[in-house]
């Protein structure tokens, strides 16, 4: 077993300044997209300015599109995300669609998400002295216990009335009481 994951960058799982919770907003601010003219390993670049980059950049108005020809060099993408961080993704040989797939990829991600080491898989600025909640947690023990299925839990549970099922269960029965004695005897 390799201990590679031991020089990563440690944290916890969390959405950017709270991105989605109001609107969301998109992280990937720029991307460099680096090719050569005349190369084979390049044609996939190529054929994804020609015919879909147009598409990208308007159904995308907040990312800037740097589109960089060079000669006798691999094609290459590079991104950067609102927080700083880059990403340099080399593209040598890809078809249309992979290099698609990619930039779908450096649109959906914050920049700094494959490279950190998650310490715990949750994590909350308001921690409960009760711990975590979980489907389990005002369920009787003897659940733990019981082969599943069972018929006992399978069948339909009665709860108790609810206040209003007793308010007219008692205003039902006074009418009765009423109707029975007649107006008279109840003064």
């Amino acid at each position: 077993m390799s201990n590679s994951h031991l020089f990563l960058k440690s944290g916890f799982p969390r959405a950017p300044l709270q991105n989605g919770i109001g609107r969301y907003v998109c992280q990937l601010q720029r991307i460099t997209l680096k090719y050569c003219k005349t190369s084979g390993s390049s044609k996939g670049m190529r054929e994804f300015l020609e015919q879909e980059l147009v598409d990208f950049s308007r159904s995308n108005p907040g990312v800037v599109v740097y589109v960089k020809p060079r000669r006798h060099r691999t094609a290459v993408m590079s991104a950067e995300f609102l927080n700083g961080e880059r990403t340099w993704i080399n593209c040598r040989n890809n078809t249309r669609e992979e290099i698609s797939k990619w930039i779908q990829v450096l649109k959906q991600s914050n920049g700094r998400a494959e490279e950190m080491r998650l310490r715990k898989h949750w994590h909350t600025d308001v921690p409960s002295v009760q711990g975590a909640w979980t489907p389990f947690t005002h369920r009787h023990p003897s659940t733990n216990v019981t082969d599943f299925p069972s018929k006992r839990l399978s069948q339909l549970k009665e709860d108790e009335p609810s206040a209003t099922e007793k308010l007219l269960e008692l205003y039902l029965a006074q009418r009765n009481t009423t109707s029975q004695h007649g107006p008279e005897e109840t003064k």
